[in-house]
């Protein structure tokens, strides 16, 4: 039995263990994750509706790994910013690490590397699986992963953040399951599909960047948001928010959309609701709200291309 003593110890080394956890959960941004999760499962989703089966280790590894790379990507990006002093004490957005000095850039820089790290590990078992393809994916998503806050030239710094959004959100994410379900290449039509999927991931970023704008412009960030000014902006949002239904359509036909049409509503109140938002915190906000709209959209057409309607 232990002793008081003991028992304060041990209530001190949990207090310890939770905050570290809520200080890593913090970093990891899980909201965000949605963003890497929905595009592989609608990739599967259509190898399966082509008549391939689901891989369950696959899909599992090929889910893992987009995950643990967007967390390295955000785990990069707050070190990066917080070192260029771009989350100082009056950032608008959610909490940083680096800003905040909850952790150091070293610090936060070495979790990036490990996720990175455990990511390439479970990589290993999809390059057996789909061959140099799918190595030049990972090697890519790694790169770029890394380049999107780091390094000479950070996307995140430039004009092309949302398109580089919808490359590797959508495009070859979805694409990459795809083929790693399907063991063909894609077509067309699941390229646009890719590109619909990852309309709405590139809306969660503009609300971002549309929000910090003018702390971005002082920190000498250039993105997209700061060069069309508010009005384009908000444009170009809705545009982000409503284009994947007419992308879906060309894609796929408007009859076999089927209940993916469900989301559209969401969709469309969420753009308008944008458009009449205020900026600075109330931004924060609308970036779960679009999140949260991806990802219905995600669900119910994995739910179109899985379940057998007629």
């Amino acid at each position: 039995m232990n002793t008081p003593a003991e028992r304060g110890i041990n209530d001190a080394s949990s207090s310890r263990l939770k905050r570290q956890v809520r200080i890593w959960l913090v970093g990891a941004r899980p909201r965000t994750l949605t963003m890497a999760a929905v595009p592989v499962v609608v990739g599967a989703a259509l190898a399966w509706s082509g008549g391939a089966g689901v891989d369950g280790l696959v899909f599992a590894a090929t889910l893992l790994c987009a995950v643990l790379i967007q967390v390295g990507t955000n785990l990069f990006n707050d070190a990066a910013d917080g070192e260029r002093g771009a989350d100082g004490p009056d950032r608008l957005g959610p909490l940083r690490l680096t800003g905040s000095g909850l952790a150091t850039a070293a610090r936060v820089r070495r979790a990036a590397i490990v996720s990175f790290s455990l990511a390439l590990l479970a990589g290993v078992y999809l390059v057996a699986a789909g061959g140099a393809a799918i190595l030049g994916i990972g090697i890519a998503s790694l790169v770029a992963g890394y380049a999107y806050s780091s390094g000479p030239w950070p996307l995140s710094y430039g004009p092309w953040a949302e398109l580089y959004v919808i490359a590797f959100f959508g495009v070859i994410a979805v694409t990459g399951s795809y083929f790693l379900q399907a063991g063909v290449l894609p077509t067309v039509a699941i390229v646009l599909v890719g590109i619909a999927v990852g309309c709405p991931a590139a809306a969660v970023l503009l609300v971002n960047n549309v929000r910090d704008r003018d702390a971005d412009l002082a920190a000498g960030r250039r993105t997209l948001a700061g060069r069309l000014g508010a009005g384009a902006s908000r444009w170009l949002y809705v545009f982000l928010m409503l284009a994947p239904y007419a992308l879906l359509a060309a894609a796929l036909g408007l009859r076999d959309l089927g209940v993916a049409w469900l989301s559209l509503p969401l969709a469309l109140a969420v753009a308008l609701r944008f458009d009449s938002a205020a900026d600075g915190h109330a931004m924060n906000a609308q970036l779960g709200r679009t999140a949260l709209s991806q990802t219905v959209l995600g669900v119910l057409l994995a739910v179109q291309l899985l379940v057998p309607w007629n």
